[in-house]
């Protein structure tokens, strides 16, 4: 479904992307480890068009990613933001509802209402929080609202930006548990950009690190805690020591 080849980006003489090769298959949940600063929300960016690579190639569904109707693309995905990224001026239904209200496919008030209160129920929310606006939830309701809201327009695809940032353990689980049943149960790809390893054990079908702006390494999660390769395995276990220097 998603297909990066060779892809590279630079921000002046900073190079971010090397070359970044990656392959996520329709239906799949790939997930993207990696230190901060190593390239992977550009990753992520560069799939949507948000950022133009220097050079490379991006395919979604063996498609150009750069070419075509570029609000027909964009309908084809949700996204988590890292934040929630919610509207404070917005009445949460109308946060969920953002895009039903809005664009080529523009519903009815009333209809796309009902739509967010089936999403936010999903997510389990009741109705009446619907009628609240943004503040008066805690982060973890309004992790919520925005995973509702990623998946109100039923896509094809969806991005999760460090999902669990900021949340606590128990809350962060809930979140897992739900990206997890949403993505098998609406079959759709997934992508997500983590530097929590609860959540690649929750959510990934697939690992891929990426490391001084090349994929070092994919495989199962089975597979990333068996591989002895000195990157992942520094990775995952939080080492100070290894082949990833510390910034300090």
């Amino acid at each position: 479904m998603i297909e990066l080849q060779n892809v590279k980006k630079a921000f002046g003489s900073n190079a971010v992307l090397c070359g970044v090769d990656l392959s996520i298959a329709k239906g799949e949940s790939m997930v993207i480890i990696g230190g901060s600063g190593t390239g992977k929300s550009v990753t992520l960016k560069s799939v949507l068009g948000l950022v133009t690579p220097d050079s490379g190639t991006i395919l979604v569904d063996g498609k150009d990613a750069t070419k075509g109707d570029r609000d027909a693309f964009l309908e084809r995905f949700g996204m988590l933001f890292q934040g929630a990224a919610l509207f404070d001026s917005m009445k949460v239904w109308e946060n969920v509802a953002f895009r039903l209200l809005r664009g080529p496919r523009k519903k009815p008030r009333a209809e796309a209402r009902a739509i967010a209160i089936e999403k936010l129920r999903r997510v389990g929310l009741r109705e009446s929080v619907g009628d609240q606006f943004p503040a008066e939830l805690s982060g973890g309701m309004q992790k919520r609202v925005g995973l509702a809201r990623a998946i109100a327009a039923d896509p094809e695809i969806i991005f999760f930006d460090e999902p669990t940032t900021g949340l606590d353990p128990i809350m962060a689980g809930v979140i897992n548990d739900l990206i997890r049943e949403i993505v098998v149960e609406m079959g759709v790809t997934a992508m997500t950009i983590t530097h929590d390893m609860t959540s690649v054990r929750s959510i990934a079908d697939k690992v891929a690190m990426l490391h001084e702006g090349v994929i070092k390494w994919t495989g199962t999660v089975a597979e990333m805690d068996a591989t002895d390769d000195p990157y992942v395995q520094q990775f995952i276990h939080g080492r100070a020591t290894g082949p990833i220097e510390a910034v300090r």
